[in-house]
């Protein structure tokens, strides 16, 4: 018999949620296959077989589970099934097809456990989730009742509405749901944020017309070159490496009674995943170039949608940025994300009335809001910082020229 122990994912995580298992009670399984996810306080981890066998499983999703506990028991003297030689997922997502008329639950399907009767597979969760589709509406062929993948499908083709077109709700029903241990994590670090900082905001607006200019002229030979889009984040990323170098307490952080200074720029770049808003970090920003800076965001945001950011990823930022525009927000206010001093909030792009020389002209408007801790930045420097980054965006190059003006440095000044 095989104990399956849950590993440590880091220092100090002693703890660990059992977000769901990818096989039920009683399957076989393959060395090395991906039995379940579990969440900490940092990250998302798969855990995978560590011999072949039936497996017997201890703890439910949801479970707070130690490090080091068992959660499962491979007995590896059970015989593999006919057929196991397959890829494991392809024979997890096999169903018998359902008539395109009627779902029903196959005659050959086992009698159904109480743990996989009605419970979808990962994959079935996701497209479950994605269409707004109930576990009731769908009658799962898979072992002991499992929902797969397939079920899904077939339920949808046979008449289930993706999404209902009659309101949202109707009934008085309520859900709970319990917090991850990332979800409780971020909850008890910003409102730890907001009780140990000396938090403020300052805003400006950009008019975004030379970057929107240079871009729509230049992105097509960028893509061909570099292969990677040319997107605004890397302007803004460039802007901020260059405007830390000018106001380098932005780019600090306060340990004990003494103030850090950073001589590099780790740019945090939140961005959304299934899990939860998540803070990858690009190492070294202020020694990438645009098409550098693009690609690293690209791979980062990949590996945040399928859940697989290692916490080193995620960890040693000097400073954030937040694209809240990507959503449609006109104006926020950005958490810091500690330990660090200030983050910067991306909106939207609105066509605005401006007075320019005495006329009115449309221009395409963001406006940027720069939260900072007030106890290691003063307001001279938070505004000089962000009225910074704003003069290189409406003058990029600027940005290759250290935030100067291109004259100034041809003159020496």
């Amino acid at each position: 018999m095989e104990e399956v122990k849950v590993p440590s994912p880091g220092e100090s995580i002693s703890e660990v949620d059992i977000a769901s298992w990818s096989v039920a009670d009683g399957d076989y399984v393959e060395i090395d296959d991906v039995i379940a996810e579990i969440d900490s306080d940092k990250a998302t981890l798969e855990l995978t077989a560590t011999a072949s066998g039936t497996i017997s499983l201890k703890a439910a999703e949801g479970d707070v589970v130690e490090v080091g506990q068992i959660i499962a028991e491979i007995d590896t003297s059970a015989e593999a099934p006919a057929g196991s030689s397959a890829p494991k997922e392809e024979k997890k997502e096999e169903a018998v097809p359902a008539p395109k008329a009627e779902v029903t639950k196959a005659s050959s399907a086992p009698e159904a456990t109480s743990h996989a009767a009605g419970h979808p597979s990962p994959s079935a969760k996701k497209v479950m989730a994605e269409n707004n589709i109930s576990g009731s509406q769908i009658s799962g062929t898979g072992k002991g009742g499992r929902i797969t993948k397939q079920d899904v499908v077939n339920a949808m083709s046979a008449g289930i509405p993706a999404a209902s077109t009659q309101g949202w709700g109707g009934s008085r029903d309520q859900s709970r749901e319990k917090m991850s241990s990332l979800r409780r994590k971020v909850a008890e670090r910003l409102v730890a944020v907001k009780n140990e900082t000396a938090m403020l905001t300052t805003f400006n607006e950009v008019d975004m017309t030379e970057v929107m200019a240079l871009r729509s002229r230049m992105k097509e030979r960028f893509r061909e070159h570099h292969n990677v889009n040319l997107g605004f984040m890397s302007f803004f990323t460039k802007a901020v490496t260059e405007a830390l170098n000018h106001f380098p307490k932005v780019n600090g952080m306060i340990d004990g009674n003494e103030m850090v200074f950073h001589n590099y720029a780790d740019i945090g770049i939140a961005v959304s995943s299934p899990k939860g808003l998540m803070v990858p970090v690009v190492r070294n920003a202020e020694q990438m170039s645009l098409a550098e800076i693009e690609a690293d965001i690209k791979r980062l945001a990949l590996k945040a949608r399928d859940g697989k950011l290692s916490m080193d990823e995620m960890t040693g930022g000097t400073f954030t940025i937040t694209n809240g525009g990507v959503f449609g927000s006109m104006m926020s206010t950005p958490i810091i994300n500690p330990p660090q001093s200030a983050i910067l909030g991306m909106h939207n792009i609105v066509e605005r009335p401006m007075a320019i020389n005495g006329e009115v002209k449309i221009r395409p408007i963001m406006y940027l809001a720069l939260s900072y801790d007030h106890r290691i930045i003063d307001g001279k420097e938070s505004v000089g910082f962000l009225v910074k980054v704003k003069e290189m965006i409406e003058n990029p190059s600027k940005i290759i020229f250290g935030g100067k003006d291109p004259d100034e440095v041809l003159l020496g000044l």
